[in-house]
C-alpha cells in the first residue's frame, strides 16, 4: 500500500495522466450513449468502426501537428500550416482535373510532387521570415496564413474542383494490410520523425535551439539553419495533410480545406505537454492530443450536440485538460486541499515520540 502511495504521485504528475484519462472517458461516454461504438468488424477484409475512423480522421491532424511541435520546440509558431494545407490540395486537384484520364497512377504522381514542392517553397519562404530576416514567427507566418489562403483561391479560381481519380482517393479512403492507408500514412511519417529526432542528435539540437538559441549558437550549433528546417518539415507535413483531406472529399476548396486547423494542432501540442516557450518536445503526447482533439470533436456531433454550442462545449473540454495538466494549478489545489482538510493525524511513530517527550 505504501509503495502504491509513493508511485501514485508519479503517475498522476505524468503529462500523458490527464490526457489519457480525458480519452477514455469521453469513448466510455460514447459507449454509453451509442452501445455499438467500441465494435470494430471486418468487412470485404477491412477494418470497419467508429474507434478506426477516429484515427483515420486523426491522420491529417496528426501530421500537421508533428510539424507544429518541432515549430514549437525551436520557440516559434506555424500559423499557417492551415493555408498550405488548402494550397498543396488545390495544387495536387487542379492538376489532376486537368488530365485526360484522373486515374494515371503517372498523372497523380506528378500532381502530388507537385504540390510538395510548392508547400516546401511555403514553408522555406516562411523559415527565411524567421530565421534569416528575424520577423516575430507569430507575424512571419500570420502572412502566409492569409495569402496561403488567397493563393489557393487563385489556384481554384474561387471554386470548388471535383476530380475522380481512384489512386489520389486512396490517400484519403483507400486500405492496405486491413487498416485505412490514412492511419499507415500517419504511422509512417511518425515514426520516421521520431526516428530523425530520437534516434539521432537532431531532436537534442532542436530541443536546444528552442531553449536558448543564442547558448546553441556559442555551443556551434547554427541555430537558424534548424530553425528554417522547422518550418519545412511543418509546411511539408501540412502538404501530405492537405492531400489526405482532399482525397477525402476528392474535391479541393480554397476557402475551406485545413480552416482552423493551425489551432487544432497547437492546442494537441499544448495538450501532450510540449510548452509553448520552446525547448523539450513530445511527439507520443502530440499525437495522444490530437486523437484527443478528434474524439472529442466526434463526440461532439455523435451526441448530436447543437453545433452552435458544440465549439463552447470544446472549449471547455480542453481548458480542463490544460488546467489539471498545468503544475502550478496541481500544485495550488493541493494546497488548498492539505488547508481543507487540516493538519494530518500523527502516525504511530509520531505519537511514541510525543510521549516519550
Amino acid at each position: 500500500m505504501s509503495s502504491w502511495r509513493t508511485r501514485l504521485p508519479a503517475v498522476t504528475g505524468h503529462r500523458l495522466f490527464w490526457p489519457v484519462v480525458v480519452l477514455i472517458l469521453l469513448l466510455a461516454a460514447n459507449a454509453i450513449y451509442r452501445p455499438s461504438f467500441l465494435a470494430v468488424e471486418m468487412k470485404n477484409g477491412h477494418l470497419y468502426g467508429s474507434l478506426v475512423d477516429i484515427v483515420r480522421l486523426s491522420a491529417p491532424l496528426i501530421l500537421v501537428a508533428l510539424g507544429m511541435t518541432l515549430v514549437i520546440a525551436t520557440g516559434g509558431i506555424d500559423l499557417s500550416v492551415g493555408s498550405v494545407v488548402a494550397v498543396s490540395g488545390a495544387v495536387a486537384c487542379l492538376h489532376i482535373s486537368q488530365q485526360p484520364d484522373q486515374n494515371s497512377l503517372g498523372s497523380v504522381l506528378v500532381a502530388l510532387a507537385m504540390a510538395f514542392g510548392v508547400s516546401l517553397l511555403l514553408g522555406l519562404w516562411n523559415g527565411t521570415l524567421v530565421a534569416v530576416i528575424g520577423i516575430q514567427p507569430i507575424i512571419a507566418t500570420l502572412i502566409l496564413m492569409v495569402a496561403g489562403r488567397g493563393l489557393a483561391q487563385l489556384i481554384t479560381s474561387g471554386q470548388i474542383i471535383t476530380i475522380n481519380s481512384d489512386p489520389y482517393r486512396m490517400i484519403g479512403v483507400g486500405h492496405v494490410l486491413t487498416l485505412p492507408f490514412a492511419i499507415v500514412l500517419a504511422l509512417a511519417v511518425t515514426l520516421l520523425v521520431a526516428v530523425l529526432t530520437r534516434r539521432t542528435a537532431l531532436g537534442m539540437i532542436v530541443e536546444a535551439v528552442g531553449g536558448n538559441a543564442e547558448a546553441s549558437r556559442l555551443a556551434g550549433i547554427r541555430a537558424r539553419r534548424i530553425k528554417l528546417l522547422a518550418y519545412v518539415v511543418s509546411a511539408a507535413c501540412a502538404a501530405v495533410a492537405g492531400f489526405m483531406m482532399t482525397a477525402n472529399v476528392s474535391s479541393a476548396d480554397g476557402n475551406a480545406a485545413g480552416l482552423w486547423v493551425e489551432l487544432d494542432a497547437i492546442l494537441a501540442v499544448v495538450i501532450g505537454g510540449t510548452s509553448l516557450a520552446g525547448g523539450r518536445f513530445y511527439l507520443g503526447g502530440t499525437v495522444v492530443g490530437a486523437l484527443l482533439i478528434q474524439t472529442l470533436t466526434t463526440s461532439v456531433y455523435a451526441m448530436n450536440i447543437d453545433p452552435q454550442t458544440a465549439l463552447l462545449f470544446k472549449a471547455m473540454v480542453v481548458i480542463a485538460v490544460c488546467l489539471v495538466q498545468a503544475p502550478a494549478f496541481r500544485a495550488k489545489f493541493r494546497r488548498r486541499r492539505a488547508m481543507t482538510a487540516g493538519p494530518a493525524a500523527p502516525t504511530g511513530e509520531q505519537r511514541k515520540e510525543q510521549v516519550a517527550a
